[in-house]
């Protein structure tokens, strides 16, 4: 007899952190730790680039979206029907205007390097409106072939 084994997907990891330096430090450690879960090696490219991008898109959610007495969400989901790591970095602040591609910087600036790691790591990334309040970062991933 034979069985048919359909791929399994993990139950996505999603949590609230405080919008501090210390919530986005753990965001960052908590995704990488999940993925281990999942089967993903702690070394692999793949959880590089994912931490990476859930480092840079958390700072920023600290830095940029905090609200007082508001925190940020992280969300990360395997779509293994579509081959994808999505990544979602949610905060409160609200302006969400049209995705701005990062402009190049020169080679002593002190910041504004973060959408640009993102850019590079993450296979395509988009601005999303969060409603009621606040804006999402997406981030995705290929995985084919990975599982």
């Amino acid at each position: 007899m034979t069985t048919t084994q359909t791929p399994h997907t993990p139950t996505p990891f999603v949590q609230r952190f405080s919008s501090t330096l210390l919530g986005a430090r753990l965001a960052r450690l908590l995704v990488v730790h999940e993925l281990g879960t999942w089967g993903f090696g702690s070394g692999s490219p793949l959880v590089r680039r994912v931490e990476t991008v859930v480092g840079e898109l958390a700072a920023n959610a600290v830095t940029h979206g905090k609200v007082p007495g508001r925190d940020f969400e992280v969300r990360a989901e395997l779509r293994v029907t579509e081959g994808v790591l999505r990544v979602d970095v949610a905060d409160a602040r609200g302006e969400c205007g049209p995705p701005r591609r990062p402009a190049p910087r020169g080679p002593l600036a002190e910041g504004g390097y973060g959408l640009v790691l993102v850019d590079a790591c993450a296979d395509r990334w988009e601005l999303v409106d969060r409603g009621p309040v606040g804006k999402t970062v997406r981030a995705e991933f290929a995985v084919d072939g990975v599982l």
